[in-house]
């Protein structure tokens, strides 16, 4: 009888060891559940705040720290590899990181109540299911905890119209793109006879091209498309980042990018393998081209910051749908180094936004940073770094990020992407313009008023180490790249 419990616990059946994150962040958002809910006041919610925090870096450090060969749990429908565990650090360390700088945004707003930090912890469980998907019903259920988490976030802030229209949009949209998902499924179903990954691979390979896969594939990425905001399913993401409470935006912006895109390099890799790589290769190009010019020069015309970053965030997940598109190991590398790159970006752009308030009143206006350099040189400075950065201005590490994609794109036979990548440069070129600009009013302009007190140490901390990485990315980009490259051998060809 115990041999037989230890085989249960180490099997391939069910393996908690393979996800042992995913059983931290469960049983520990379970507990802090019940620590807030027996008591509500402020302090026991501060209390569950930072006892969340403690829990997500906890559950990164085990994710991590996990090395080895790839362990697959219940019953193959989760694996834990190189690919997961990347993504996790990011996703949970990311995620603390937000929390911690929600903390004075919501004692201001008085939303300081223990749902917060747990919601949070159950997207960011939500996201590791995801990354750690190896079949079609355990994708879903982690997408699914991830998105009912987000839909309650965006609308968080109850008083506000905004934020309630922000959570009702992102609701109807999300649901329309579950649906998708699930239609695409069903095809993919049909046609492999399993939901599994290893057994969709090799019905591609045995019978080629097949109509059902072909049609539950382009539906399915259209599902994926959304969660990613690649455009022509991108509508959702200026008014959910313009009308939901600044931390969540913030949370928006970071983690579940990471997620969705490594669970969109899931399902391309892993449930299709190199077979199907004509099928989808001009899709992933098509939604990467489309997003990258979207976001470009939609975002020209934005006022507000929050916007702004909304339109930046389409156009940076189209040159990272450029290096996808590759279908190599190459591809797969340069995606997770360019979605970390682009993390720590917004952690650093998201940290300042969040101190800008005026008489007690958010500032989400881009003319209200004029003069920035003349009443806060180091803020001004850091947020310089960013901009030119998340323009792709070498030395910076959003340079090099853009060339990792590039060169995966570059190096795929007969020059096939080549036309992606003249589009590429063309919107790299155009989102240039309002990253300078924003540049430009912060040193030139002439001073606005300041904004209220003096930066919270969390978010100097925050903001000068997002540039310092930024900087100091050249120097072998700190150990990123040679993470997300061993993580990447197992789609060596």
């Amino acid at each position: 009888m115990e041999n037989n419990t230890v085989i249960a616990l180490t099997g391939d059946n069910l393996n908690l060891l393979a996800a042992a994150p995913e059983a931290i962040l469960a049983i520990g958002a379970l507990a802090l559940l019940m620590i807030g809910v027996f008591r509500q006041d402020i302090a026991r919610a501060q209390l569950v705040h930072w006892l969340t925090v403690g829990l997500l870096c906890f559950a990164g450090i085990v994710a991590y720290t996990g090395g080895g060969e790839p362990q697959y749990a219940f019953g193959g429908a989760f694996v834990s590899d190189g690919v997961s565990r990347f993504a996790k650090l990011f996703i949970f360390f990311g995620t603390a990181i937000t929390l911690i700088l929600s903390r004075a945004y919501l004692l201001r707003a008085n939303l300081m109540i223990f749902e917060f930090p747990v919601l949070v912890a159950l997207a960011a469980l939500g996201m590791s299911m995801m990354v750690s998907s190896a079949d079609l019903i355990s994708l879903y259920m982690g997408l699914e905890l991830q998105s009912l988490s987000l839909y309650v976030l965006a609308s968080f802030r109850r008083d506000s119209v905004r934020s309630t229209e922000a959570g009702l949009k992102y609701f109807v949209l999300g649901a329309l793109s579950s649906g998708l998902l699930l239609f695409g499924m069903s095809f993919v179903y049909g046609a492999a006879v399993s939901t599994e990954f290893t057994r969709i691979a090799e019905v591609v390979a045995e019978d080629g091209r097949n109509i059902g896969m072909v049609i539950g594939l382009a539906f399915i990425l259209a599902g994926l498309a959304f969660k990613i905001s690649a455009a022509p399913f991108h509508m959702w993401t200026p008014d959910v980042y313009e009308g939901a409470p600044t931390p969540v935006t913030a949370f928006f912006a970071t983690a579940p990018k990471m997620a969705a895109a490594v669970l969109m390099v899931r399902v391309l890799y892993d449930a299709f393998g190199p077979s199907a790589v004509p099928d989808w290769q001009m899709i992933v190009a098509f939604l990467a081209a489309a997003s990258m010019l979207v976001g470009s020069i939609a975002a020209i015309g934005q006022t507000d910051i929050k916007r702004l970053m909304a339109y930046s965030s389409i156009a940076h997940m189209g040159f990272a749908l450029v290096g996808m598109a590759a279908g190599t190991e190459a591809g797969a590398r340069s995606v997770m180094v360019y979605l970390a790159v682009y993390m720590v970006m917004n952690l650093g752009v998201f940290a300042y936004i969040l101190t800008m308030r005026r008489n007690g009143v958010a500032m989400t206006k881009i003319s209200d940073l004029a003069g920035l350099w003349q009443r806060d040189g180091f803020s001004a400075l850091c947020l310089a770094i960013l901009m030119f950065s998340l323009a792709g201005i070498p030395p910076l590490a959003g340079f090099w990020a853009k060339w990792y994609t590039f060169g995966a794109a570059i190096a795929v036979d007969d020059g096939k992407l080549v036309w992606l990548l003249v589009v590429a440069t063309i919107a790299a070129v155009i989102s240039a313009f309002y990253y300078l600009r924003l540049v430009k009013i912060m040193v030139f302009d002439d001073a606005a008023d300041g904004f209220d007190g003096p930066m919270g140490g969390e978010f100097r901390a925050v903001l000068g180490l997002s540039a310092a990485v930024m900087v100091l990315f050249v120097i072998g980009g700190l150990g990123i790249t040679e993470m997300a490259a061993d993580a990447a051998t197992i789609y060596a060809r």
